[in-house]
């Protein structure tokens, strides 16, 4: 009997036949329900991420290469082939990482750069104000630092002068001697800028990954993988990948002419290549994916003296993940550009004195204490206003709320917690007391907010506006909002609540509890890291008894599950107080349930432990 005659669900490392488990499989139409889970707790239904030809190659991986069925089950549904295992499996940067005289203007920029260090010209780094910024900066920085050629970074206020180079920065930059301006995570669209300062006498070099939105600047090169003329294939790089790129083809350049230094090790420096890489939430394939591995193994080293004091004062107590990256150092990170000295970012990420490193890390960690204070205040607000907008029916497809009380730093922030809390895209805009509010959106999956905020711009509603798929800015007038409501109601209404009703968690297989062991997280954790484009796996404890269910912390819900034959693992739930998932485990507290979610790593008092982050619930 074939294995799509007779359906077999993973748990733990066996296999097991689906029926005698309750575990059969309903097909609605195209979708294979997982479990028959139509809407669970969140309101989704339960699919099978596996479509049944990916089921038999994952059979053939987990056959031909000695891996755990589940483990097969998660490559092969992320589109892993049998022949490409091996290699996926260890990602190289040798094997992965592109030509960089591929990206469009590369040469150009790479040659002017290389003229700079041989000639010892001072050059000046523009950089953004978040994390992939900091860390693009900070790269440069060093290669720059390691053949002793002065430069300098410049990061805007992000409320004083906003995203991107200015006119009067880039003058300023000049007058202090720079005669070349590298522009890092910005500059493709600011012509007007490096027109400034091309007129005071410097040249700019671009090394950006935004989208265009416009005619290119005047500069010497402007590397942007996203550029329509640019054929590389790259688009899914951050603009420290980029830089990283631009710096491997600097030192081909001066390998091949007299330059009086040892070259620079840059492998050293992908530790804030992945930090920007995960940060940015690009996706994580191809030569980003060998970025993050290799990164790691690199952050885990502690040799970049501002990463290794940010995860002293962030506690952690464990080798370096993703997770760390993203949820610990690069807030801290940010809290910087949010709330206070945009600079401080790349000041600690470049540094090599540990007491610079760890003053500005304390000082971060400070500022990061403040934004969320801050965040929870504007938070509770943003949420009375959407759920006020949302009460007696669907409510408008972009959730936006506004105030004026509320700090421009923060707004992304709160859009990202208002996309999550009302299952659709969202802005948050912080008005001055001129009555200009400058806002951020946060979209979902399959739903471009970039080119909506552009049509809204080219339409007038908005001063100015861009971005890419799932994050947006904008910079609108009080007096035009009711206006903006309306133009987004009507271009996005159709396509918003059709995505809704569409809406699903995909699920890679089934696990007990007793089954979710150590050997196990270490074998899927080969098939990572898990990010953007790179989705972390889900499972289903399916008919696990709800042994406990409290709140913990800030409203999180620790959680105990045991399986029909009294294996036990340790949940939770974060941030689920107060949501629709929270409601149903308290309520189902002693019953039995299906639980979704990942497996993750919980380190306390030394010892390592599985535990399971639950997403999604749905009764058994």
């Amino acid at each position: 009997m074939s294995l799509s005659q007779n359906r077999c669900t993973v748990l733990g490392d066996m296999h097991y036949p689906a029926a005698n488990h309750e575990l059969a499989n309903r097909m609605t139409g195209d979708k294979r329900l997982f479990l028959d889970v139509r809407q669970s707790a969140t309101g989704v239904s339960w699919e099978h991420r596996l479509t049944e030809r990916q089921d038999m190659v994952a059979l053939a991986i987990a056959q031909g290469h000695g891996v755990p069925d589940i483990v097969a089950r998660v490559l092969a549904g992320r589109g892993v082939t049998a022949e490409q295992t091996e290699r996926f499996l260890d990602p190289t940067i040798r094997d992965l990482l592109p030509d960089p005289a591929s990206l469009t203007d590369m040469d150009k920029a790479a040659a002017r750069i290389a003229a700079a260090v041989m000639a010892r010209e001072k050059v000046a780094i523009f950089g953004d104000y978040d994390v992939d910024g900091a860390a693009s900066s900070a790269l440069l920085k060093r290669f720059l630092a390691h053949f002793s050629v002065p430069s300098e970074i410049y990061i805007p206020d992000r409320i004083f002068e906003g995203y991107g180079p200015n006119p009067d920065a880039m003058r300023e930059l000049v007058s202090r001697g720079a005669t070349l301006i590298v522009t890092v995570d910005c500059g493709t669209n600011s012509a007007v800028s490096i027109d400034a300062a091309n007129a005071a006498g410097a040249d700019v070099v671009v090394l950006d990954h935004h989208q265009v939105g416009g005619a290119l600047p005047a500069a010497v090169a402007v590397v942007n993988p996203n550029r329509d003329d640019d054929l590389s294939g790259q688009g899914h790089l951050c603009a420290a990948g980029v830089v990283f790129l631009a710096l491997v083809q600097t030192a081909k350049i001066l390998r091949g002419r007299t330059v009086d230094a040892t070259p620079p090790d840059l492998l050293s420096l992908l530790d804030l290549t992945a930090l920007a890489t995960v940060c940015d939430v690009v996706p994580l394939t191809g030569v980003n994916r060998a970025f993050v591995v290799k990164g790691l193994q690199m952050a885990r080293q502690q040799k970049n003296e501002g990463l290794a004091a940010l995860a002293r004062v962030s506690r952690i107590g464990e080798p370096i993940s993703t997770f760390h990256l993203a949820y610990l150092i690069g807030p801290r990170i940010n809290a910087g550009g949010r709330i206070g000295d945009a600079a401080l970012g790349s000041r600690l990420l470049a540094t090599d004195d540990p007491v610079e490193a760890r003053t500005i890390a304390e000082t971060l960690d400070r500022l990061n204490q403040e934004r969320q204070m801050m965040e929870q205040e504007m938070l509770a607000a943003a949420r009375a206003e959407a759920d006020a907008e949302l009460a007696g029916g669907n409510g408008p497809a972009i959730v936006v709320t506004a105030s004026n009380n509320w700090h421009p730093g923060i707004v992304g922030l709160l859009a990202s917690r208002l996309k999550d809390h009302a299952r659709r895209p969202a802005f948050a805009i912080a008005f001055n007391a001129s009555g200009t509010g400058t806002g951020s959106g946060r979209s979902v999956s399959g739903f471009d907010l970039g080119r909506l905020v552009r049509e809204a711009a080219d339409a007038g509603l908005i001063i100015k506006g861009g971005g890419h798929g799932m994050a947006a800015g904008i910079t609108v007038e009080r007096a035009k909002l009711g206006e903006l409501r309306a133009f987004f109601e009507e271009r996005a209404a159709a396509d918003v609540f059709r995505l809704q009703g569409e809406e699903s968690l995909a699920i890679d297989g089934a696990l007990a509890a007793e089954g979710a062991t150590l050997v196990l997280l270490d074998a899927l954790e080969k098939a990572g890291p898990f990010g953007a484009g790179h989705a972390a796996p889900v499972f289903v404890l399916p008919r696990h008894r709800l042994a406990d269910a409290r709140p913990v912390g800030t409203n999180h819900i620790r959680v105990e599950l045991q399986s029909d034959s009294g294996g036990r693992i340790q949940a939770i739930a974060f941030r689920a107080v107060d949501t629709a998932l929270g409601e149903f485990l308290f309520k189902n507290r002693g019953k039995t349930v299906h639980v979704a979610g990942s497996l993750s790593a919980n380190y306390w008092n030394g010892n390592r432990t599985v535990q399971f982050r639950i997403i999604d619930a749905a009764r058994a």
